[in-house]
């Protein structure tokens, strides 16, 4: 393969491997959880928040900004709700001239 895909790339190494344990497991869910030595619920979790990393870069975000707060929020570094407000206090001073005190 010459080029990585865009929704690969973005991914952190951590996931890559979780992604070759479940491909290799059959995607059995109880077989990757056993491997990590977690429970089933962690290992749902863990694919529920890799599949929004991959719907994020697939829906390849114009602004930089917003893809950042979603990155963040998805990676649990932000909650969501403060992601929401940021994202939307954002959008309205881009939208809002005078939000931006023009």
């Amino acid at each position: 393969m010459e080029t990585v895909p865009v929704w690969m790339a973005d991914l952190e190494e951590q996931d890559l491997t979780f992604i070759k344990k479940f491909i290799l497991a059959s995607g059995s869910l109880k077989e990757v959880a056993a491997q990590y030595n977690v429970s089933y619920p962690t290992v749902r979790l863990r694919l529920d928040r890799l599949i929004q990393k991959i719907r994020l870069s697939d829906s390849a975000e114009a602004d930089p900004y917003v893809s950042l707060v979603k990155r963040l929020a998805v990676d649990d570094k932000l909650d969501f709700d403060t992601a929401k407000i940021l994202i939307a206090a954002y959008r309205e001073t881009r939208n809002n001239p005078e939000a931006k005190g023009e």
